[in-house]
Parts: C-alpha cells; sequence; structure tokens
C-alpha cells in the first residue's frame, strides 16, 4: 500500500545494469532493483514508455522495489536505437518506426525468467507498462502464460484497425485476448485520445465477453500519462490513487 512503510522496519536495495540474453539470443542492458533480504520476493517486469529506457522508468523500478519486489525494465530499444540519451535513442526507434513486437515480448519474457531464477523469488512476477509499455504489457501477458498479474497504464494500440497493421505490429493486442491468463488491471484518462475512451470500452467489452478476471478505471480530468510528474499532463490526485491501485493489485495476486 502506498505511504505505509513502517517507520521501525530496515530497508534498503540493490540497483544495477545487468545484461539479458533477449529475442533472438541477443544481449541487451536492463536495469534491476532487489529489496534487502533473503525474501521470498515477488516480481515486477516493467515494460518502458515510449520516450524510452529513461529516468522515470528507473524511478520506477526503485520504487517497486522499495515496497518489497524485485523489479527489472529491459531496454526494449536497445537493437535499433544505439545508444546516447533516452531522447536521442526514442528518436532513432521513432525513425525505423519502432520496434517488432515479437522482440518485445521475447525480451520482456527474459525478464520474467530472470526474476524467477533469483533465489529470492516467490516464485511469482507481474508485468507493468505506462504508455506503448502498457500497450507491451498487454501483449505479452497474453502471449506468455507464465505471468501471475498485469498492468496497463493507459496503453494505446491495443485496439487496432486493419490499416494500422505493420510487419513489426502484425496483431492488434486486443485479438489475443482470449489467450490472457492473469489477472488484469488497467488505468486510463477520460481526455486521452490514445487510447480514447470508446477504444477503452472496446477493450473491456472484449475481457466481459471472455469472462477474463480484469478491472478498469477511467480517471476525469486526467489525459495520457498522467503519472507523469515531470510534464504537463501530470495530475496529482489521479496519480496517488493509481498507484494506490497498482500496490494493492500487485499485492493481492504476486504476494
Amino acid at each position: 500500500m502506498w505511504n505505509q512503510l513502517r517507520t521501525d522496519v530496515p530497508s534498503g536495495m540493490s540497483t544495477e545494469t545487468i545484461t539479458l540474453r533477449g529475442a533472438h539470443g541477443d544481449q541487451i542492458g536492463a536495469y534491476l532493483a532487489k529489496p534487502q533480504g533473503n525474501g521470498p520476493f515477488p516480481g515486477i517486469v516493467l515494460a518502458h514508455h515510449a520516450p524510452g529506457w529513461d529516468e522515470f522508468s528507473r524511478e520506477m523500478v526503485r520504487r517497486f522495489a522499495d515496497h518489497g519486489y524485485a523489479a527489472i525494465c529491459p531496454d526494449l530499444f536497445a537493437r535499433v536505437g544505439g545508444h546516447g540519451t533516452p531522447v536521442e535513442v526514442a528518436a532513432n526507434v521513432r525513425g525505423v518506426g519502432g520496434v517488432p513486437d515479437d522482440d518485445v515480448v521475447a525480451d520482456l519474457e527474459a525478464g520474467m525468467q530472470y526474476l524467477k531464477s533469483l533465489p529470492t523469488s516467490n516464485g511469482k512476477v507481474g508485468i507493468i507498462g505506462p504508455c506503448s509499455g502498457g500497450r507491451h504489457a498487454y501483449l505479452t501477458a497474453c502471449r506468455v502464460k507464465e505471468f501471475d498479474a498485469c498492468v496497463d497504464l493507459w496503453g494505446g494500440g491495443v485496439v487496432m484497425a486493419q490499416q494500422d497493421l505493420t510487419p513489426k505490429r502484425p496483431v492488434a493486442p486486443i485479438d489475443l485476448t482470449k489467450d490472457l491468463s492473469c489477472p488484469l488491471l488497467g488505468l486510463f484518462g477520460e481526455e486521452d485520445m490514445g487510447p480514447p475512451p470508446a477504444q477503452v470500452a472496446q477493450h473491456e467489452e472484449e475481457l466481459k465477453r471472455l469472462g477474463k478476471n480484469y478491472e478498469f478505471h477511467m480517471y476525469p480530468g486526467a489525459g495520457h500519462g498522467f503519472f507523469y510528474y515531470d510534464r504537463a499532463n501530470y495530475r496529482q490526485q489521479q496519480a496517488m490513487d493509481g498507484w494506490e491501485k497498482v500496490f494493492t493489485f500487485f499485492a493481492t495476486h504476486l504476494q
């Protein structure tokens, strides 16, 4: 739960950048944070957003570790973006039309397998992502059965028209909903256009139709990226309520 860390309980974490064997056997970087102690700790894989493998993503990883989760964020742009600042790398990725869904799924699965291999693991791992990472988290949870919980933070592109499909994104994630095998939490803003509320409603109808375990929350007065405290679209009240829902959801399904 948010802000419920006890003052009389010792706390600490270790952080490092490690190397993962991702899609095609490629070596990619991943940012890892682990709580101190012997555990057992649940795990969380973070799919970073379109702005890249950036400081906000690393802060999210550390926040989860501070709350008792081993957390990891693979660099999903490693193959095509090269090295540089997050802004530079993200621009390179946009210039080549993004990253292939198959590669992203394999990289995020590698992060999950790494967390499960830790001697301090409790055997359960969730996945979360904001923006494009929300789409990637949902896509991966539909295609990889070993995840125990999924959180989609305003992920656009789950619902896709036929003309929006590409060789890199050949399937709309909503069409894989039948394969979702873990509980899902979705947080969205009423003023967002990517995804717009109509697409969120369409996704929800499909989850209902297939009898999936899910909960969606639509926030009035919030648009895209309302967790991003460094941007004008930050909404403090909605963001803090959203974090509370994220921690409660993961505690229910992973601890």
